[in-house]
């Protein structure tokens, strides 16, 4: 199949996410792409520009993120510095909730202590290096007066976005009682890195963290502030070229997670795995997975970027105006295989498909034909085309006139 749809712009989320469903068997079905089998639990990979899924497995299973949930932790926290209500360079306030001695036992930790002064920005790169459970805390106790108050924020988050399965009960993700699913996540990252894309380099690509520093310290301590060194659990950073985030996750109830995102020569997947087994060896698998499944995910697709010049108006029957401006429908992008559209993208050639005859009035946004992308091979992408305004009728003598015109016309091609 060569024909792969997108939302219009103004689609909302939650239509992105009923159209993502009805896709996922795009690809499932063709036998010729060789579907990796995966060990994890659920798997879904999608094309993060255009949000096609490419890949699913037990895609609508309820599985705990794990310390994926910090994600929505950060993007809750990065809303508020993007509204002005915060800013990175704030200095957090560490109450005895926050501290590393209170986190549950097993909590992965930025070993935050009473005396520091951390800012947010510190506080968001223990979440996303260490994978701090105190840092958490911390984050949510800056923002609200009680971490229940913050986890109803981030479960309004997730409705907010359409994902109806995503649920929190805490900020770090150390409950069993988080739960999302791999298609709901895999969107979910795809918000977070269209209006957060500054956090690959800023957090999730960094290699290490250490903490605490001396200017972390009182005065008095910052000749021997014990600072602790910790390194990005992400192995993908180092070992799948392109990998420049998101966040890996465990708890035993969950097994071992992995949220990716990759990026090469303009083609940018994100992946999100979930369920690889609980065992000793359970994060080699996770990431066999993982590797596995972006390779295959290289080999077979791409995201194309064609471009198209302005389009003719079109003429009108029995309207005001006798031509029209028309517009795509859709976004240009589109995800396609790797063996189409071979040759430079200004190679591609584009037809228009109009109805005849097209006759006012007629709303904005009213099919009037299709646009037709072609490439060395055929035909690669059909799309509607729409109305750029309302079309007004004309008066009475134009309606008039174009009716005997139109007539005479149809007359002439019948015989």
């Amino acid at each position: 199949m060569s024909d792969f749809r997108v939302p219009a712009p103004h689609s909302s989320f939650l239509c992105l996410i009923l159209f993502l469903a009805c896709t996922i068997p795009l690809f499932a079905q063709d036998p010729e792409l060789d579907e990796p089998e995966l060990n994890s639990r659920a798997a879904v990979l999608l094309d993060a520009a255009t949000g096609t899924v490419l890949y699913a497995k037990n895609a609508d299973d309820e599985i705990p993120p794990a310390s994926l949930a910090k994600l929505m932790t950060i993007h809750v926290a990065l809303n508020e510095v993007n509204d002005g209500r915060a800013a990175l360079e704030d200095v957090v306030p560490l109450p005895r909730e926050s501290w590393a001695v209170s986190q549950p036992p097993r909590s992965s930790l930025m070993f935050l202590a009473p005396g520091q002064i951390v800012t947010l920005k510190e506080l968001l790169l223990g979440l996303a290096i260490p994978s701090g459970n105190d840092a958490a805390v911390a984050v949510a106790l800056y923002f609200t007066p009680t971490v229940g108050e913050f986890v109803e924020r981030m479960n309004r988050e997730a409705r907010s976005l359409g994902l109806s399965r995503t649920r929190f009960v805490e900020p770090s993700g150390i409950s069993e009682d988080n739960l999302t699913t791999a298609l709901e996540f895999a969107l979910f990252c795809k918000e977070y890195l269209t209006l957060h894309p500054e956090t690959l380099q800023d957090y999730h690509s960094v290699r290490e963290f250490a903490y605490p520093k001396a200017e972390n310290m009182r005065a008095v301590y910052r000749s021997r502030p014990g600072t602790i060194r910790q390194y990005n659990h992400n192995t993908f950073l180092e070992r799948f070229e392109g990998t420049d985030g998101l966040k890996t996750g465990y708890i035993d109830e969950a097994g071992y997670n992995i949220a990716i995102t990759t990026e090469r020569n303009g083609t940018r997947f994100i992946m999100v795995i979930l369920g690889a087994p609980a065992v000793y060896g359970g994060d080699r698998i996770r990431d066999q997975d993982g590797m596995r499944l972006l390779a295959w995910a290289f080999e077979h697709f791409k995201t194309l970027r064609p471009v198209l010049g302005d389009l003719p108006p079109v003429p009108i029957w029995k309207g005001k105006e006798n031509y029209a401006e028309i517009l795509p429908s859709e976004v240009l992008e589109f995800t396609t295989f790797t063996d189409r559209a071979t040759g430079p993208v200004e190679s591609l050639r584009w037809e228009i498909e109009l109805l005849d005859p097209i006759i006012a009035p007629l709303p904005q946004g009213s099919s009037v034909g299709d646009l037709v992308l072609y490439d060395e091979v055929g035909e690669l992408r059909r799309m509607p085309l729409i109305t750029a305004w309302d079309l007004e009728p004309g008066g009475f003598f134009k309606r008039l006139w174009d009716s005997i015109r139109l007539f005479f016309r149809n007359l002439f091609k019948r015989a």
